[in-house]
């Protein structure tokens, strides 16, 4: 196992917290999604009911795997960065009823400002050498193979997630995910900027 360094250990809770707060409190009320993992857990979240943070770890486990073959030196780290990140989201879902009962936003706004806190929470993550797992990994990984930004290798598998859920879901879903998107990658790379 790895010992994280203060740093590590706050960047993992800050991070964690930020991700599950633009997820609980801005995304899933108005049903949008986000890209990689975390889309595909919103999108069984919507049609099945299945806790967000259960469905990202399950959904990781094969990614996990073949990390800890090729990628072993972010495994652990990334291994804490899912763990704490899904534990925050399910802990925090109860909470978003509070939030919208005090807080009135329109889609348009909430799918920008909760796609921004989601890249934020994740670039602080990566920056650090942490990552939520799934496709943050994979695009951790070969960012090392191309020479691409982190957060650009993110928006391009994000765009595919967000089209299959606006197949399954809906078009308005499709259309204000895309805003969601948008605003993480930005977010992202602005964080990960070397």
């Amino acid at each position: 196992m790895v010992c994280l360094s203060a740093q590590k250990i706050s960047a993992l809770l800050f991070g964690s917290v930020l991700i599950s707060i633009g997820i609980n409190f801005f995304l899933m009320p108005f049903m949008v999604l986000d890209g990689g993992l975390i889309g595909i857990a919103l999108i069984i979240n919507y049609l099945s009911g299945a806790k967000v943070g259960v469905v990202m770890f399950m959904c990781s486990i094969p990614i996990f795997v073949l990390a800890w073959f090729y990628y072993r030196e972010i495994f652990y780290t990334s291994l804490y960065g899912l763990l704490v990140s899904s534990i925050f989201i399910d802990l925090l879902a109860p909470l978003h009823y509070h939030f919208l009962y005090y807080i009135e936003l329109t889609s348009f706004s909430s799918s920008v400002i909760g796609g921004f806190i989601v890249g934020t929470g994740i670039g602080i993550m990566l920056r650090n050498g942490i990552s939520t797992g799934g496709t943050d990994l994979l695009a951790q990984y070969f960012s090392k193979l191309v020479s691409l930004n982190v957060g650009v290798l993110i928006f391009i598998v994000d765009g595919l997630i967000i089209c299959l859920g606006g197949l399954l879901l809906s078009a308005e879903t499709f259309l204000l995910s895309i805003l969601t998107i948008t605003a993480g990658g930005v977010a992202t790379s602005f964080c990960t900027l070397k």
